[in-house]
């Protein structure tokens, strides 16, 4: 399972983050994307049983940070750890997804991750309409995502 190559200007991308400590070389890892996009892939196949708005949400959220580990894994990248990783895979799910229909769904990663961390920590419920989009967001990143592999 090799993903597709990135584009110069991805290339370029990752590097910046790269130099700026917000991502870090490893060995691609082929076995550890799939086994991320088949979470991804078995948490959206449930979704549709979850009556709560705020549950759906989280699972919609976690599927598309699957697919982000996933992206990190099959290019040989990984998060630093500290503050920031969510925001960071966030960043490269909007390199590698850059053209629509995944981009605005890449684009949408970081306002699930803001909502997510809203009703984490802040217990703010989020709304049947935001679950929805973020089911929809997770689902494109993940036919994207097998689309790249």
């Amino acid at each position: 399972m090799s993903p597709s190559p990135l584009n110069p200007d991805q290339l370029a991308a990752v590097e910046a983050l790269v130099r700026a400590g917000r991502l870090r070389r490893t060995s691609a890892d082929p076995n550890r994307a799939k086994r991320f996009l088949s979470q991804c892939q078995d948490g959206l196949s449930q979704v549709a049983a979850i009556t709560s708005s705020n549950i759906r949400y989280n699972v919609a959220y976690d599927a598309a940070h699957d697919v982000g580990e996933a992206m990190l894994a099959a290019y040989g990248l990984r998060t630093r750890t500290g503050p920031g990783q969510h925001a960071a895979l966030g960043e490269l799910l909007e390199i590698i997804f850059d053209a629509p229909p995944p981009s605005l769904a890449a684009r949408h990663y970081d306002a699930m991750r803001t909502g997510r961390n809203d009703l984490r920590y802040k217990a703010n419920p989020v709304g049947s309409a935001q679950a929805d989009l973020a089911v929809r967001s997770a689902t494109t990143l993940l036919s994207a995502a097998m689309g790249r592999m």
